[in-house]
């Protein structure tokens, strides 16, 4: 079996692509319970951010899981293969591993260090967990690099300064005008980016700020958290009518503002400033050839956070080793885990055969009192342990080398345990 990795990202490809290719929370677990229903999968996570979305899967047969997950990514997305096809990246087995954990290091996202990913990697996980899609090989996996993001973030200082994508967003926002001081701020929608915009605004020195959301009541939670106001989607208008500066994030499939939307507005030449890092975009995109409007997105964001990158190389080179030193351990600790059936088997087989030796002098056993029978039960078993320790420790050792493999055939061969 092998470890896959296939996804398009903001490296990979543009934002038209990443925004028809993501998977909206409510549509992940059907995501994986469909990709494991197929032949050739047998774990699977489904991993959908603003910057990625990846299928991490235990393979039966690469190939023919690699064409099952292009397959799915084609299909979902709308996009016909041959268009999506340039735009995909893909790893096995050890790369697909170091993809993983420089993910959650922080190191293939637009803003390095970010600290939002290793969240997004857990509920990814979790909601994995949840309808089964994962089984022993993709919990080690998933857990190891969980730490792996938790090591870089400790050891080194990959997370200094800007590390969110939505401390990013008010950051370039603020490059924008020069200052947010004073102007109203209007942040469409409430979820776990929007209250990263929130927490980045707070004592930037902005003036109302308006928080519009479907469900009121979680606006209102936001919005009191920064002194703001609360607007249902309803009120959309009048918030952009108000508004200088617009950051937005709620993950609706069709954009919120457009033009006809924008046209309704009386803004009387005033100019407006859309930071739009939804996924799918929030903004149409032809809401930025309207007068007086700017929109920034995604795009925008990762070419702004590339000047930054610069500051952060030395943490960037010694989160690289920290990566590869955690491939290699979890190569160990997987090839140990992959050892475990073979030596559970072996076990289990001179159990049987312990058990039948029992039975078939059970009448004599029988007659005896308890406590011989107890000592004979306890005898038995220690010569069983003692007998099957070294070869156990050797097959879980040496799991992954040459020698472990010739072993392990060896073993299974002389034993017939399949």
């Amino acid at each position: 079996m092998s470890i896959l990795v296939i996804g398009v990202n903001h490296r990979s490809g543009p934002l038209s692509i990443r925004e028809r290719v993501n998977v909206a929370p409510d549509r992940v677990p059907k995501a994986v319970e469909g990709l494991q229903s197929r032949d050739n999968v047998r774990e699977v996570v489904v991993v959908s951010t603003c910057n990625r979305t990846e299928v991490y899967a235990v393979a039966e047969r690469f190939h023919g899981a690699y064409a099952d997950i292009c397959e799915f990514l084609s299909d979902s997305s709308g996009i016909a293969a041959d268009e999506l096809h340039p735009h995909l990246y893909s790893g096995h087995d050890d790369a697909a591993v170091a993809h993983l954990f420089e993910v959650a290091a922080g190191l293939d996202s637009a803003v390095v260090g970010e600290a939002e990913v290793l969240g997004q990697l857990r509920r990814a996980w979790e909601v994995a967990q949840e309808v089964g899609g994962t089984r022993s090989t993709m919990n080690l996996l998933f857990r190891h690099a969980i730490g792996v993001g938790k090591r870089a973030r400790t050891e080194t200082a990959i997370a200094r300064g800007t590390a969110s994508v939505s401390h990013a967003a008010v950051e370039m926002a603020i490059e924008h005008h020069g200052s947010i001081a004073g102007r109203n701020v209007a942040i469409l929608g409430a979820g776990a980016m929007g209250e990263g915009i929130a927490v980045a605004l707070h004592g930037a020195g902005v003036g109302d700020v308006m928080v519009v959301n479907r469900s009121v009541e979680r606006g209102e939670a936001l919005a009191d958290r920064i002194n703001g106001t609360a607007l249902g989607m309803d009120r959309i208008g009048h918030a952009l009518a108000t508004a200088d500066l617009v950051l937005t994030s709620t993950g609706s499939e069709t954009p919120l503002v457009t033009p006809e939307l924008m046209k309704s507005v009386a803004r009387h030449g005033r100019s407006l400033l859309f930071v739009d890092i939804g996924v799918p975009r929030d903004v149409a995109p032809e809401v930025a050839e309207i007068d007086d409007v700017t929109v920034l997105d995604l795009d925008d964001l990762g070419k702004w956070a590339e000047r930054g990158r610069e500051q952060r190389l030395g943490e960037v080179a010694r989160v690289r080793e920290i990566v590869v030193e955690e491939v290699e351990r979890f190569g160990i600790e997987a090839a140990a885990l992959q050892a475990a059936p073979l030596v559970t088997a072996l076990r289990e087989h001179a159990e049987s055969l312990r058990a039948a030796e029992l039975d078939r002098h059970a009448k004599q056993i029988g007659r005896l009192p308890d406590e011989q029978r107890d000592l004979i039960d306890a005898i038995t078993r220690g010569v069983v342990a003692k007998l099957l320790h070294e070869p156990s420790v050797r097959l879980r050792g040496q799991a992954g080398s040459p020698q472990g493999e010739r072993n392990a055939a060896a073993v299974a061969d002389l034993f017939d345990l399949g």
